[in-house]
């Protein structure tokens, strides 16, 4: 597997919401990202992709609710998410996609 792939497979995908767009004003960016990855991985995987410095990884894990589907209850998958605070003068335009 090369490299590029594995850094795909750390990097899930961008998360677009509100507190993710104003993090994104003050150079901030937030990926989920897979479970298993830590934080230089997910530091290493920015970087490669991006091609942008990171200066810090802060990470979250948001437990998954319990639900009901279909009336029998299920629960949702654990999400992991890293909140990337870029170096000054990077910038990561995720609107556009990957």
């Amino acid at each position: 597997m090369s490299a590029k792939a594995e850094h795909y497979d750390v990097i899930r995908k961008p998360v677009i919401t509100e507190k993710a767009t104003m993090s994104s004003e003050h150079g901030g960016v937030v990926f989920e990202v897979a479970m298993a990855s830590n934080k230089p991985q997910i530091k290493e995987a920015v970087e490669s992709l991006f091609g942008v410095k990171v200066k810090a990884v802060n990470t979250t894990i948001t437990k998954g609710k319990v639900k009901r589907f279909r009336g029998r209850p299920g629960k949702r998958a654990n999400v992991k998410k890293a909140y990337v605070t870029l170096e000054e003068g990077n910038t990561i335009d995720v609107s556009t996609g990957l």
